[in-house]
């Protein structure tokens, strides 16, 4: 067995070379673990060795398994958490992406500049490149892109490009992003659904059926798909990147049950398995011919609640149901005990936007406070939730059907039911659970939080008044913080902002924390190169991170 990690490079900057930004905006480290050489926890037992790549090999087929199935493969229709993510790779490229030092690049773009109040930003296209029907991917392309669909009605994209007035066409291979107000987290962006061109002539053909067809620039081209089933993808033939990819074809399956898929690879049905199950990346690691690609970022098992729904909607029952919650049990339950810290905010131990006064404020597990807090709502005659004096709590807790988060849901369930309250558990898979969050038709469950980008666009995404924001708090004061983010290049200001952001979500805890969330692509020994992708420049990008692969870059040996 052999467990590849990426080298920690603690905090890095997020910036643009391109533009002469460097030092403009710190992220967190590419991994977590707590070690220098960034083999992580060395109490888990895990062998850290490099995977060799070797010399590129041409031609193969492979098979991964993912842990859910995606929505739509258009980027401003599609739902595209890790899994997703790992599809959209292999067919779009990215206007933008993360170097190993976590500084955002161009990759798809040639380049990005910004005016000198960053409210305008020119991205200049790589010439002679075409999505998958032949056509050009050039600024009329991006501007129909971006006005028809981008920014179109019912797009999930809409809320977060609300900024960007206008995309103007300046020539055939360059536009300008016009905003309505300085942004310096843009460029992040870009390297999201946003900056993932697609064929407008394709989409248009295809009408409402342009979600199963997907036309991008990207190394393989759409060939067939069977929801819930298999996403097959061949080799363009006629890519930009020449001498790339190396695959003839990969097969994504969703495969939910984790067992199943981790049987799957040691069976050899599947190449690679994608999980982000504490319990399945340690028992990945047992596994006989498998490399394990590990990583640890600023993202956490955690607790949502619906704050628009009583009784979720007053602090005391949040602040309640939170102290109830012992966070080390949660990740015991998780098989990440002794491998993945507790959680205190939306940012890992070593990113530079983490902060020991938020740390420090977290709800403790407090039985007897929690308690004081349940019987106060309980026993207030102006309780939201209307129902009489001394009635107990009633809701629903959803979790995906994973035995691990079956037997997380009832930990909780077990943990709320001591305080007085009545608590129903419902199994909804993945893909449902989030479109649940999505239209806030849910009471509480577990989800994931936090993610290793620019805090203005985790936290705007999260925390004002647009359809990722799952949990529907708001806050004048978190809007207070995010115009300092938004408008702001110096690094201690966005520090002081994001640590204030921590210590008003601890006090009105509309998310909870579990411990960090320890992610793992696993492969069999015949595939290689999967974190070792570039830039077209040769610049190192930023590996398998969370799960996620560059697929054009991967080859197969036998």
């Amino acid at each position: 067995m052999r467990v590849h990690r990426r080298p920690m490079r603690g905090p890095w900057k997020r910036a643009l070379a391109s533009v002469g930004l460097v030092g403009l905006l710190l992220g967190s480290a590419a991994c977590g673990g707590g070690s220098e050489d960034g083999n992580g926890d060395a109490e888990a037992g895990a062998v850290s060795e490099a995977v060799e790549a070797g010399d590129p090999v041409e031609g193969g087929s492979i098979t991964v398994g993912l842990e859910a199935e995606t929505n739509s493969w258009m980027p401003h229709e599609g739902t595209f958490n890790q899994p997703g993510l790992n599809v959209a790779y292999a067919i779009y490229d990215p206007l933008m992406q993360r170097s190993a030092d976590g500084e955002v690049r161009p990759y798809l773009a040639e380049s990005l500049e910004p005016n000198e109040d960053l409210t305008e930003w020119t991205l200049t296209l790589r010439p002679d490149v075409t999505f998958h029907d032949g056509t050009p991917l050039n600024a009329e392309a991006l501007k129909t892109i971006f006005d028809t669909y981008l920014k179109g009605t019912g797009s999930r994209l809409a809320a977060q490009l609300a900024q960007v007035t206008s995309l103007d066409v300046v020539d055939d291979l360059t536009v300008v992003y016009k905003l309505a107000e300085t942004n310096a987290a843009f460029p992040d962006l870009l390297v999201g659904a946003s900056g993932w061109p697609f064929s407008p002539t394709a989409a248009a053909a295809a009408g409402p059926d342009a979600g199963a067809n997907p036309v991008g620039t990207g190394p393989f081209t759409f060939v067939s798909w069977q929801r819930d089933s298999r996403l097959v993808v061949e080799k363009n033939a006629n890519y930009w990147q020449e001498g790339k990819p190396y695959l003839d074809e990969i097969v994504f399956r969703p495969i939910p049950d984790e067992d199943t898929r981790l049987a799957s690879l040691q069976s050899g049905d599947i190449d690679v398995m994608q999980s982000l199950r504490q319990s399945t990346v340690i028992r990945a690691r047992d596994l006989e011919g498998v490399n394990n690609f590990e990583h640890l970022g600023s993202n956490s098992g955690g607790l949502t609640l619906n704050t628009s729904r009583a009784p979720f909607d007053d602090i005391r029952v949040r602040q309640a149901l939170v102290h109830a919650v012992d966070q080390e049990a949660l990740i015991e339950v998780l098989g990440g005990s002794g491998v993945t810290p507790p959680q205190t905010q939306f940012w890992s131990p070593d990113s530079a936007w983490y902060s020991e006064k938020v740390a420090e404020s977290y709800p403790a597990y407090d039985l007897e406070k929690a308690q004081e807090l349940y019987d106060d709502y309980v026993n207030d005659p102006e309780r939201s939730d209307g129902k009489p004096v001394g009635t107990p709590l009633s809701f629903m807790f959803q979790c995906p059907p994973d035995p691990s988060l079956n037997e997380l849901s009832q930990l909780y369930q077990a943990l709320w039911q001591a305080l007085g309250a009545q608590v129903e558990l419902q199994a909804t898979e993945q893909a449902a659970w989030i479109q649940d969050m999505l239209a806030r038709d849910y009471d509480t469950g577990c989800t994931r939080v936090g993610a290793d980008r620019d805090p203005y666009l985790v936290f705007d995404d999260a925390f004002t008044d647009g359809p990722l924001n799952m949990t529907a708090f708001q806050s004048p004061e978190i809007d207070e913080q995010l115009e300092i983010l938004r408008t702001t290049t110096e690094v201690d200001a966005r520090k002081a902002a994001v640590e204030e952001i921590g210590l008003i979500l601890n006090e009105n805890v509309p998310n909870a924390f579990s411990g960090g969330t320890l992610t793992v692509l696993a492969t069999k020994e015949a595939i290689r190169n999967l974190d070792g992708w570039t830039f077209p420049d040769d610049t190192e990008g930023n590996g398998a991170n969370a799960s996620t692969a560059m697929w054009g870059h991967v080859w197969r040996v036998e």
